[in-house]
């Protein structure tokens, strides 16, 4: 049975359909290890036994029966703690919202549970998912499977590590400014942020409601597109035959390829390669106002959240941790009628960025341009702190300011991942090409 912590969603999925795996077993195998692990209460913010083995009954039922709901019936599951779980505490990250209970589902878990998923439970994150780094000293900081002395990425950072140390077949976070992909990348996981706007954000409490998606995280690419059909209610793509024979991708060379350190970069180059090795076509491409974009973002990004925020915030600014205290406050002195110059300005980018990447399957570059950050000097040093969340989050920021789909990838080297990223709506194309890349370095 514990060779099941390590199995993909999907294959848990085929051997309860198959009759050799019980959900009732499987969920009280992964709450044993929830219950036993020493690092959990890093990880996790409550775990709900009682619902856990009640769906998991349920979906016994349905096996049993020949009445499964899909795939997925019986699979057990975290979900970031922003998301709305009904009548249990959902609190954001952030002692601004100690105590908050939901009457209600999120309109995702409500999806999924429709499907027949198991909730195991809330996983921790950044405080109010404004930090791509997943350093929380207010609450919890996860760790990161590749290094105990480092932080997980963030800040779907408790779902990451769910997954990563075994404790949930899958995981659901949010991805505002690469927050699904950082932790995803830098825990070997796939990472998928969805097009805005696609998965409702019913029930999810907002940091920016312009750019903040749903997406999951997964040990396969398969299973991301498992998690995405669920959570809408739609069906998933078929990944079979996914080939990178004839397709076309570009590497972005501008931003997304500066000062990369070494590791990432190195990673990266292979990947390339292995793409090229099967068959792919791979140019390299510059997009000067892609620079525009970056300068306009932290007056979109720290507005946006502030209008969400400040009431919370300024009833209680001592309860926050101070760099993200900062970060919000700095949205305070952005005037109305520079945050909609700023969007026009952006929709005008986007429009240029799909003319200048149409003729390409994707658009590529490292997931992150640098590993997972010291935990103590994070601790101990507020610069270091503002240049890694920086950097962490840039690459993954192209995808949020250009309205993209975007996927990222595990390489062969821990704690790098290669990110593709599609046009609006390209889900299902950008999870084949994904598949490809993946079994291409494999």
């Amino acid at each position: 049975m514990q060779d099941w912590l390590w199995m993909t969603a999907a294959d848990l999925g085929r051997g309860i359909g198959a009759g050799d795996i019980d959900p009732v077993a499987l969920t009280d195998t992964y709450l044993a290890a929830i219950d036993a692990h020493p690092l959990s209460r890093r990880i996790y913010t409550v775990v709900t036994h009682d619902r856990a083995r009640a769906e998991a009954l349920a979906a016994s039922a349905r096996a049993q029966s020949g009445q499964r709901l899909g795939l997925l019936d019986g699979v057990p599951v975290s979900w970031k703690d922003l998301i709305d779980s009904a009548g249990i505490v959902t609190q954001a990250g952030t002692r601004l919202m100690d105590g908050r209970v939901p009457d209600v589902d999120g309109d995702v878990l409500r999806n999924a549970t429709a499907a027949g998923l198991v909730c195991l439970g809330k996983t921790h994150l950044s405080e109010i998912a404004f930090s791509g780094l997943g350093y929380n000293p207010m609450m919890q900081t996860p760790p990161c499977v590749n290094d105990a002395d480092a932080v997980p990425g963030g800040s779907s950072s408790g779902a990451a590590a769910s997954v990563a140390f075994g404790l949930a077949a899958a995981a659901v976070g949010s991805d505002t400014g690469g927050s699904v992909r950082i932790p995803a990348a830098w825990n070997d996981l796939v990472g998928l942020k969805t097009t805005h706007g696609r998965l409702s954000l019913g029930g999810v409490v907002p940091l920016c409601l312009t750019f903040d998606t749903i997406g999951p995280l997964t040990r396969s690419v398969e299973d991301a597109a498992m998690m995405l059909s669920v959570m809408e209610g739609g069906k998933a793509p078929d990944l079979a035959g996914a080939s990178l024979t004839g397709k076309r991708f570009a590497i972005l060379d501008t931003i997304a390829m500066d000062d990369l350190r070494d590791a990432p970069a190195a990673a990266f180059n292979a990947a390339v390669q292995a793409m090229r090795d099967a068959g792919a076509v791979i140019d390299t491409i510059k997009f000067p106002d892609m620079h525009d974009a970056f300068a306009m973002a932290g007056d979109l990004y720290c507005a946006d959240a502030y209008g969400c925020w400040k009431d919370r915030v300024e009833a209680a600014p001592d309860k926050m941790f101070a760099q993200i205290l900062e970060r919000v406050r700095a949205g305070r002195d952005v005037l109305a009628a520079d945050y909609v110059a700023h969007w026009i300005k952006l929709n005008a980018i986007r429009d240029a960025y799909a003319q200048a990447t149409a003729g390409y399957d994707a658009v590529i570059s490292p997931s992150s341009a640098i590993m997972p950050p010291n935990l103590d000097r994070l601790n101990t040093d507020p610069d270091y702190y503002r240049v890694e969340n920086l950097l962490a989050l840039r690459n993954t920021r192209v995808g949020n300011l250009m309205g993209l789909a975007s996927l990222t990838v595990p390489t062969a080297t821990p704690s790098c991942g290669i990110m593709l990223n599609g046009g609006p709506g390209s889900e299902e194309k950008l999870l084949c090409l994904g598949a490809a890349v993946a079994a291409a370095l494999a």
